[in-house]
């Protein structure tokens, strides 16, 4: 894959030094030119599967931090040969360990940090900040630097609009290295955290990037559900923008599933909720308690108790305005191809019935394929409207999603997200309470 932008080849330097070498290097541009004026982006890019995987020869390098076809591939192959769930996601945190090999390829290539996606680099971000970990034990802190322009046909010119920094090194290594990166932030421009990796694998660095005035994404699918809604939740408190990717995704569920109550004849339909499944791929919770707490906050629903169910299905008990009962349930599902995002919803099904007016009730289903339609079509259907719709899941890369947020957000954490995450974690911690 080649390198979607121009750049100047890296310049390793003490980093000490990087502050006065970045003021030279802007200081003798052309016209006085200070680089773009729009935001800067620190990056947490550990990419442990593909370094492992790059490091004992089953896909080529370089080492690029994007989620690649044939990255994807192997980690398949071996779930596959190994011993863990056929359900698991591709780039799940288990791979990692699976992956074995009697010695690591030394001096790999590792552009991470320097090969940057057009989707994002089409922003012009006036600083990269980069921080890859190694999986070397020894490996000291090496810090790259460079500036870079878009290429011609993309819209750029000789005139470079920003630089590119790489923190590379072990995690000791990062942290002793960690305090230049403040130093390195103008502060006259808005900067962002991309947690591109487990939200529980670093907790304290995490804590030192993330700082209150800047804005953060986070994927909250990857990590261990409680911790990925705590600190959802404890940033969205704290008065911290917050884009989360998991929630970015579930917009085509989101929008659809409003769409089929937007004809009048059906919105009383909705008032007359009894039942909901909610299907996901594998064990990761959060995005079926995302939409879960969406549509509960939405219709006015009020958390009541959780029901001990069966081992793969979770289920609730809320109250609607009426006083009447509305059970809703989360099942995995063991898909045998999951999707590279853990615990992605593959279909719901919402339950309407009208009392004493048969002839008012709706079932409605809405799934990623055909195939989840007719497994939800299954039990009681018979004299009920049915709706069925596909909702297409987007294929755009995780780059093309980060740059959505970082063109979109205004520095304001989502209000329907700021809605849901509360309820989300409530309804988390009953079912933690029963284990």
């Amino acid at each position: 894959m080649s390198p979607r932008l121009t750049l100047q080849t890296p310049l390793q330097l003490p980093p000490a030094e990087i502050p006065t070498y970045l003021e030279q290097l802007w200081s003798h541009e052309e016209r006085g030119n200070k680089g773009a004026n729009t935001f800067c982006l620190i990056i947490w890019q550990p990419a442990w599967i593909e370094q492992k995987l790059v490091k004992t020869g089953k896909i080529s390098g370089p080492v690029l931090g994007s989620q690649r076809n044939d990255l994807i591939e192997a980690a398949r192959e071996i779930i596959l040969k190994g011993d863990l769930p056929n359900s698991t996601s591709p780039l799940d945190f288990r791979v990692h360990p699976t992956i074995q090999s009697k010695e690591l390829i030394k001096n790999v290539e590792d552009l991470r940090g320097q090969h940057i996606d057009t989707s994002i680099s089409n922003l012009q971000p006036r600083r990269l900040i980069t921080i890859a970990p190694t999986i070397e034990k020894e490996n000291n802190l090496e810090t790259l630097v460079a500036a870079y322009c878009p290429l011609p046909e993309e819209g750029g010119g000789k005139t470079a609009c920003g630089d590119v920094i790489v923190l590379r090194g072990n995690q000791n290594a990062i942290n002793d290295g960690l305090e230049i990166v403040e130093t390195l932030i103008p502060d006259e421009l808005p900067s962002w955290l991309w947690w591109n990796g487990r939200i529980d694998e670093a907790p304290e660095l995490l804590k030192a990037l993330a700082i209150p005035n800047r804005r953060l994404i986070i994927d909250t699918a990857l990590g261990e559900p409680s911790v990925c809604l705590d600190l959802l939740l404890q940033r969205i408190n704290s008065g911290q923008a917050v884009n989360d990717l998991n929630w970015l995704r579930l917009r085509g569920w989101r929008e659809t599933l409003a769409m089929v109550f937007d004809p009048l004849q059906r919105r009383s339909a909705l008032e007359n909720t009894q039942k909901i499944d909610i299907d996901i791929e594998g064990s990761q919770t959060v995005q079926g308690l995302l939409l879960a707490a969406w549509i509960a906050d939405r219709l006015n629903w009020k958390l009541e108790t959780f029901i001990c169910s069966k081992k793969d299905q979770i289920k609730f008990n809320f109250i609607r305005p009426d006083k009447t009962f509305v059970v809703l349930g989360i099942t995995s599902l063991p898909i045998g191809k999951p999707s590279i995002n853990p615990g992605q919803i593959v279909g719901l099904r919402l339950i309407a019935k009208a009392k004493n007016k048969q002839k008012n009730d709706l079932c409605v289903i809405l799934a990623s394929e055909s195939g989840e339609c007719m497994r939800l079509e299954a039990g009681g259907m018979a004299r009920m409207e049915l709706i069925e719709q596909v909702v297409p899941i987007q294929k755009t890369s995780l780059e093309n999603d980060v740059a959505r947020l970082l063109s979109s957000s205004r520095g304001k954490t989502s209000p329907l997200l700021a809605n849901a995450a509360p309820l989300a974690k409530e309804m988390l911690d009953l079912v933690n309470q029963t284990k």
